[in-house]
């Protein structure tokens, strides 16, 4: 029987492991799972660039530097390392793939490979080492990606299917004690409403983060962090989900309330100011604009309760060839009636990124043996309490690598792990006693109740009662929609809504356990950093 790698999302992340396992070997079959349009996640929104070592006059230990300075003492310096020495070699893959990052306007062809590239520079850089493709990066390495897979043999992609649970040993056999092996995952087919059962011998967490537990995010839709709470609920470690990232620039405007404004803008001189239109950032960080971006949303964050304002300004006007650098953006901008080259831009704060997740070691693999995880589900130890800029591209393809790597030798058995052939054979998905949805709870109400908890309890500054006030609404949400969810059948919205509220539950539990300041992590009630007790990872 051909072995089965399943692999559940069509991001940086899992499109890279698949392309992987399936050029490796025509005896793997890899099955990616996309709950929507295999192209719709955040890899395709992402404008800044991918983060890599790539100029002479940039060196491994600077960026290794960088990176250990943002992530404010929990970095793991031996996974540092990893993903910036291999940064190039991937990056070089994804060249290889078709990614057209963007090159220098007047070439030089004696010049050797790496210096036709542009490189940008975001905060917390101390280099210009960020590759782009205009401010469209994420959606040029979808495209590319998505486009070889579509063409594979031995790749399938179904699309409009959510994972609903991992399989494991513990399901199947009630004396195991620990969750054994992952052995695949029950799928709903949102189309048919049909649950299917997907075997695997690998099975790859590639689902993205969970922006949409925020009110105000950059995530797209599917963000719901549906890979955590799958993995903890299947006996996973998870860790670090205190650890939210705000982008400190979200457009605010009615007709574009996720839309990103890059960071690059900031690098190429963009200034942040107040409504009275004084420029506020000195007052914050010596860095000003290009501080890390856990001190520039609180810097944000501050300057608005200060004067009451429901926004900052970014002044763009004195960025050189905006336009024709940043023509994305412009153009949005344009359309909501913003001439970035003469007005201000309206930004605030919102979820951007989860720098915890499932806990992974230096291969990728969790906690649970034949599960593995990639890209920003993954907690890998290299953002630490905060993320340096644009390293999250690099992080998805490193990972991407190494999980190809060890899962590859599993499957051979030279690492002890299943042999070809072996694919596991599992029960049908059983309803039990649930029904057709007759009397409905109000998905989207309570979708928003918990959103908006979060944001107005969890958000950027945290205070202890504030965060059991949330722990104890959402017990009182979570034991609703659960006795809610095992009598109906299922949909995407319930699906996710569950999820949702279990990874709310857990970034509570994160910000409780954490009784410091550090990194995304602020509250009053703490607001020192304490090495002594808490230079540790929060894991639950």
């Amino acid at each position: 029987m051909v072995p089965q790698v399943l692999i559940l999302g069509t991001g940086i992340a899992g499109l890279s492991t698949a392309l992987k396992f399936a050029d490796s070997s025509s005896a793997i079959q890899v099955t990616l799972i996309a709950k929507d349009r295999a192209d719709e996640g955040s890899t395709r929104y992402a404008q800044g660039g991918i983060a890599s070592v790539w100029s002479k006059s940039d060196s491994f230990e600077e960026h290794v530097q960088d990176t250990l300075n943002a992530g404010a003492g929990l970095c793991r310096p031996e996974v540092v390392a990893d993903c910036v020495r291999e940064g190039p070699e991937r990056v070089r893959e994804l060249i290889d793939w078709g990614v057209r990052f963007t090159q220098q306007k007047a070439l030089d062809p004696t010049e050797e490979f790496h210096a036709q590239y542009d490189l940008h520079r975001e905060g917390g850089h101390s280099q210009r080492r960020i590759l782009h493709a205009d401010d469209l990066t994420g959606l040029e390495i979808e495209r590319a990606l998505l486009a070889r897979a579509r063409s594979h043999p031995r790749i399938r992609i179904l699309e409009n299917h959510i994972a609903i649970d991992l399989i494991t040993e513990a399901k199947l056999l009630t004396r195991w004690r620990g969750p054994g092996r992952c052995l695949g995952a029950y799928v709903l087919d949102t189309a048919s409403g049909r649950v299917v059962t997907l075997p695997a011998n690998i099975t790859v967490l590639a689902t993205g983060g969970a922006g949409k537990v925020y009110l105000y995010t950059s995530n797209p839709d599917v963000a719901t962090g549906d890979g955590v709470a799958m993995a903890h609920r299947a006996g996973a470690r998870v860790a670090n989900l205190e650890f939210m990232q705000f982008h400190p620039t979200c457009l605010y405007h009615p007709e574009a309330r996720t839309f990103l404004i890059s960071e690059a803008l900031r690098g190429e001189g963009a200034v942040l100011r107040n409504l009275a239109g004084e420029a506020f950032m000195e007052r914050y960080h010596p860095l000003r604009e290009l501080a890390p971006r856990d001190i520039v949303a609180r810097a944000i964050d501050s300057e608005m309760k200060r004067t009451g304002d429901r926004h900052a300004w970014l002044d763009a006007t004195r960025v050189e060839a905006i336009s024709e650098r940043f023509p994305n953006i412009c153009e949005t901008l344009r359309r909501c009636g913003i001439e970035p080259s003469a007005q201000l831009i309206p930004v605030v704060p919102a979820a951007h990124y989860l720098c915890g997740g499932v806990v992974v070691d230096r291969s990728g693999q969790t906690t649970i043996e034949g599960l593995y995880a990639a890209g920003e589900v993954a907690a890998t130890g290299l953002h630490g309490a905060n993320r340096l800029a644009s390293n999250s591209l690099l992080e998805a393809v490193v990972y991407a690598h190494r999980v190809f790597e060890h899962g590859l030798s599993a499957l051979s058995g030279s690492a002890g792990g299943i042999t070809a052939g072996s694919t596991p054979q599992l029960p049908e998905w059983d309803p039990g006693k649930a029904v057709p949805i007759e009397e409905k709870i109000d998905i989207a109400a309570t979708w928003l109740e918990v959103r908006s908890l979060m944001w107005n309890y969890v958000g950027i500054v945290r205070t202890n009662r504030r965060l059991e006030r949330a722990r104890r609404r959402l017990e009182m949400i979570r034991s609703e929609v659960t006795a809610y969810y095992w009598n109906n059948l299922l949909t995407r919205d319930l699906i996710e809504l569950r999820n949702l509220i279990a990874v709310a539950e857990l970034m509570v539990q994160c910000a409780l356990l954490r009784r410091e300041s550090r990194g995304l992590h602020y509250t009053v009630d703490f607001p020192s950093t304490d090495d002594r007790h808490f230079k540790r990872d929060t894991v639950l």
